[in-house]
C-alpha cells in the first residue's frame, strides 16, 4: 500500500503565508513527479505546481512568483511554500505523486486526502 499524507492547511489573512507538506509512505520503489493540485468550490481541480525527479518545476500562472514547490527525495516529501496569499487561493489542496510500487513495473498516480486552505480578505 502507498499513502500520501498532507499537513499544513488552515486559515490565513490575505498577504499571509502557509506551508503545505506531504509525505509518501508504504511499499515505494521510486517516485517520479510530485505535485500539488487544488480544487475550489464549483471549480475543477487544477495543477498548482509540479516537480519532477530532475528538471524544471512547473507552476500555474496564477501562483508564479508567490508559491515555491520543493521535494526531499530521501524523505519522500514534497512541500509547497505559499506566500502573498490571496482570497482566490482558497481551495482544498491535494498532494499528488507518480509512484512505482515495489514489485511492480509501472507507476500509478496517488492522491492525498486534501487539506483546506482558506484565505480571508
Amino acid at each position: 500500500q502507498v499513502q500520501l499524507v498532507e499537513s499544513g492547511g488552515g486559515l490565513v489573512q490575505a498577504g499571509g503565508s502557509l506551508r503545505l507538506s506531504c509525505e509518501a509512505s508504504g511499499s515505494i520503489f521510486s517516485i517520479n513527479a510530485m505535485g500539488w493540485y487544488r480544487q475550489a468550490p464549483g471549480k475543477q481541480r487544477e495543477l498548482v505546481a509540479a516537480i519532477p525527479t530532475g528538471g524544471r518545476t512547473n507552476y500555474a500562472d496564477s501562483v508564479k512568483g508567490r508559491f515555491t514547490i520543493s521535494r526531499d527525495n530521501a524523505k519522500n516529501t514534497v512541500d509547497l511554500q505559499m506566500n502573498s496569499l490571496k482570497p482566490e487561493d482558497t481551495a482544498v489542496y491535494y498532494c499528488n505523486a507518480q509512484i512505482q510500487r515495489i514489485g511492480l513495473a509501472f507507476t500509478y498516480q496517488y492522491w492525498g486526502q486534501g487539506t483546506q486552505v482558506t484565505v480571508s480578505s
